[in-house]
């Protein structure tokens, strides 16, 4: 007999709900200063027949689409994998510069320093980030959300974005004492 593991709702809800503020808050930094994101954008190697279609416009567009399509029942799957996709693309970009020496470029991120550089941390970052929405294509639970549900889901985000947040500061941190 083969039994399918499900996944529990709320771990689902809370999956989602990160990964939509994830890519929404990426877009914001990003379509704040897009003069700032556009050089960011251009210092990885993009060619300069992409570079005159101004192509760093679509990034936040993309990652904006992501956001709201992971809270559309019939365009999460296609959110997830686009989600997904373009983690994985910014994984190789960075590696792919690394590799090449030019770990002095700004990352293009977002978040509280716009000029940090590029980092194998950032690398792995975003392949874990991959392998955690996965989760959100799982087959899920039939179980009712509860009250207690929704304190989950609150703590669960609030406890993943310090998580996230210090990790990233622990990383910068630690990459100017070496």
């Amino acid at each position: 007999m083969t039994h399918s593991i499900l996944l529990d709702p709320a771990l689902a809800i809370l999956v989602v709900c990160g990964g939509s503020a994830l890519f929404a808050l990426a877009a914001v930094h990003k379509l704040r200063d897009m003069r700032h994101f556009s050089a960011a954008f251009a210092n990885y190697g993009v060619p300069p027949a992409l570079q005159r279609l101004n192509l760093a416009w679509a990034i936040p567009a993309v990652e904006l689409g992501v956001a709201a399509g992971l809270w559309v029942p019939a365009c999460t799957r296609p959110a997830v994998l686009l989600a997904i996709g373009l983690l994985l693309a910014y994984a190789a970009a960075i590696a792919v510069n690394l590799r090449a020496g030019r770990s002095g470029i700004a990352c293009g991120c977002g978040g509280p320093d716009p000029e940090q550089p590029i980092a194998w941390w950032m690398v792995w970052r975003n392949l874990l980030l991959s392998l955690l929405l996965l989760a959100a294509l799982a087959p899920r639970s039939a179980r009712s959300l509860e009250l207690t549900d929704f304190a989950t889901i609150g703590f669960g985000l609030a406890a993943m974005a310090l998580l996230y947040a210090t990790a990233g500061r622990l990383f910068v941190q630690n990459r100017m004492h070496s």
